[in-house]
């Protein structure tokens, strides 16, 4: 009994440390789903949400408003990106549908991906340039990071706890 116990849990152990290298490696190299072109003439995409649309948590920082403005403002180049906070897997199929609802304004993945893809976009980078860029073989593009202020919250707790000479 003991001895079969035993069988089992190295057979476990040895199965699990064989094919846990694979699926982390397969996981790191998935895109996530993005259209490979514009959408067909004809075809109207979902709306932007607007930004009197968001309230609460959603519309707690200027960035966040200031996010689905400049979506906005390029639809099609959204719409032909992948978002890299994996949303496609709860339906979502472009970069354009994290802000056709709140999840941009709640996602800094998303934030981060809108605002690369804005300011690629006004340097004259089209969007197969822009998923290109995200497996980083465009030469000369540089980091994704982009900072995003923290929460207002944590900055006022840091004035509370400041101590000001008189």
């Amino acid at each position: 009994m003991v001895k079969q116990g035993l069988t089992l849990i190295c057979l476990f152990v040895i199965t699990f440390a064989a094919f846990t290298p694979w699926a982390i490696s397969q996981q790191a190299v998935a895109v996530p789903a993005y259209n490979a072109g514009p959408p067909k003439k004809g075809v109207k995409l979902p709306p932007i949400l607007a930004k009197e649309q968001l309230w609460a948590e959603n519309a707690q920082y200027p960035y966040q408003t200031h996010a689905y403005e400049l979506a906005a403002k390029i639809p099609v180049v959204l719409y032909q990106q992948p978002c890299y906070c994996y949303c496609d897997r709860m339906g979502h199929n472009s970069l354009h549908s994290c802000f056709e609802n709140t999840h941009g304004a709640e996602c800094s993945t998303c934030l981060k991906e809108l605002y690369y893809s804005y300011s690629m976009h006004q340097k004259g980078k089209n969007a197969e340039m822009l998923r290109r860029s995200a497996k980083g073989s465009l030469p000369g593009s540089g980091s994704r990071s982009i900072w995003l202020p923290p929460p207002r919250s944590t900055s006022l707790e840091l004035d509370r706890k400041r101590s000001w000479p008189s």
